[in-house]
């Protein structure tokens, strides 16, 4: 029997990410992996912080029973209110434990929040550059994508922004730092688009959520603070997740948490958890839900990631790239040297070199390089790119 029509259209046009990363294993598998360097996947290449291992065994020598037994839908309540505390003091609001909701990760979340706050054919509002799946989330629950550009510089275009806005509009997904500019939001633009909403909710009734996607919100360089988006606009929610700043991608846990001054906040933390039901998540892992208490405000050496992006963008500066420097996350998002994004990403597999074109993105005229990865990936790879920028110039 053959898959729907829609889900083949859209595996035809999605993800370029999973189309290089697949290219890679083959031809790693080809010519040897360490003469392939693969700059396609956002995995984390830093092992956890070793509390993470402690705190994990120390869990599992735990012979009370029931520590991997259902719970309720939410989550632990114990694991919630360490999160809500640590929140609280972030952004500096009142957050407790029940304006907290622990997911399967960020996507997870992502998909909760949007089943719980769409109405079939509303409209979200997302920012390109964009995570590849915002699309596709967004259509599983029934909504309409709506695409806003940011500036050259990937900050926020509010004109952009407004005029993408029309009665249909419930919610506006940031992802800050980004995926895949490495651009962090800075708080005055986000203040003004807080203002911007709660005009719109004075002046039209209309009330539209600000979804903040926020897993690399700790891999931040040069002392970086993304700005407190609860502080900013009370109809808001975080979704994120200790994918990257555990280093924790494959355990699938995160969280959402709804703006403690958001209207009817225990409305739509009941919604949340009845979808986190409903969509077969029931609840996220309970043996990452027990370790998290003890590791609140615990991260990688994200050090070692500023170093990974420093010599990555020293390599591509000298070979003559141009592209803006991350303020967070740990990829480069650089102007490819031709107009089209697809046939400079062939130059580069030719050299042995895996990215992503812009157009996934949905910014052609740029390619995407994800440098969690080995710092001899990166050394070794610059040859190969002064050759394909060379290529690209005849």
């Amino acid at each position: 029997m053959a898959i729907s029509t829609k889900i083949q259209n859209y595996m035809e046009r999605a993800s370029w990410i999973r189309k290089m990363f697949e290219q890679g294993i083959e031809l790693k598998a080809k010519i040897g992996a360490d003469k392939v360097f693969d700059f396609s996947l956002g995995n984390p290449n830093l092992e956890p912080p070793e509390k993470v291992r402690r705190t994990i065994l120390g869990v599992m020598a735990d012979e009370r029973p029931g520590k991997h037994a259902y719970m309720p839908n939410a989550g632990l309540k114990e694991t919630r209110a360490a999160v809500a505390t640590f929140l609280a003091k972030e952004h500096g609001l009142p957050i407790t434990w029940e304006q907290v909701i622990m997911t399967c990760g960020a996507g997870g979340a992502l998909n909760v929040a949007l089943k719980t706050i769409l109405d079939p054919g509303d409209e979200v509002i997302v920012l390109s550059p964009y995570f590849v799946e915002y699309l596709f989330y967004t259509d599983n629950h029934c909504g309409v994508g709506k695409l806003a550009k940011t500036n050259e510089d990937f900050t926020l275009n509010l004109k952009e922004i407004d005029s993408a806005i029309n009665s249909k509009t419930k919610a506006i997904i940031l992802n800050s730092p980004n995926n895949p500019s490495g651009r962090i939001y800075d708080e005055n633009s986000i203040k003004k688009l807080g203002k911007l909403f709660e005009n719109i909710k004075k002046n039209k009734g209309q009330h539209i959520y600000i979804l903040s996607d926020e897993p690399y919100s700790k891999i931040v360089y040069e002392g970086a603070k993304v700005p407190s988006i609860f502080q900013a606009y009370g109809e808001s929610i975080v979704a994120t997740s200790y994918s990257k700043d555990l280093s924790l991608p494959g355990e699938r846990i995160g969280y959402l948490a709804v703006n403690p001054r958001m209207e009817n906040w225990k409305q739509v933390v009941d919604g949340l958890t009845f979808c986190n039901r409903i969509l077969g998540f029931v609840n996220a892992p309970a043996l990452m839900q027990r370790i998290l208490p003890k590791l609140q405000g615990v991260s990688v050496d994200v050090a070692q990631y500023k170093w990974k992006r420093d010599n990555l963008c020293r390599g591509l500066a000298e070979a003559g790239y141009s592209f803006i420097k991350p303020e967070g996350a740990f990829y480069l998002f650089p102007k490819c040297p031709i107009p089209d994004d697809v046939k400079f990403v062939s130059l580069l597999l030719e050299e042995n070199i895996l990215a992503v074109p812009g157009t996934g993105f949905g910014t052609p005229g740029h390619f995407r390089l994800a440098y969690c990865v080995e710092d001899k990936v990166i050394e070794g790879s610059f040859e190969g790119f002064r050759r394909a920028l060379l290529k690209a110039s005849r």
